[in-house]
């Protein structure tokens, strides 16, 4: 199946925490990062997830916030890295971040923003995804 998310990041299962409806499934990325989704628990059953098994995070850029500095906040994924690149439009920017583990992830965030965060190749930076925004695939 080909999709039009532009994030899908491999790894494998490294923990389900389930509950009466949802779980807490996180991916233990190739390259060592962890990304936390939540998700059905039918979700679960239908996709066979558990530890050890391969699978990806699937997530649209515009699920994907980015932050500088320090941050305390209740999304639980907050993956470091650096700007890669911005593409820059007249309301929004597509920005790419190279994470600190090898990854990259696309985010779709308004020229305001990029402009107020002083945001550029290079700059430090994070990509925050609540764990409702992370798909799971195998």
């Amino acid at each position: 199946m080909i999709i039009s998310a532009r994030n899908q990041i491999t790894g494998k299962i490294e923990s389900v925490k389930e509950g009466a409806v949802n779980a807490i499934v996180t991916l233990k990325t190739d390259g060592g990062a962890a990304i936390t989704s939540t998700i059905s628990m039918s979700a679960v059953k239908d996709l066979g997830l558990a530890p050890g098994k391969e699978a990806t995070a699937v997530i649209k850029a515009t699920e994907v916030m980015i932050g500088i500095g320090d941050m305390k906040l209740s999304a639980r994924n907050q993956i470091a890295g650096k700007i890669e690149s911005i593409k820059e439009g007249v309301v929004n920017a597509s920005v790419t971040l190279k994470t600190d583990d090898g990854n990259t992830i696309t985010s779709t965030i308004s020229m305001a923003a990029v402009k107020d965060l002083g945001l550029a190749p290079g700059v430090k930076a994070k990509a925050v995804i609540k764990a409702t925004s992370v798909m799971m695939a195998v």
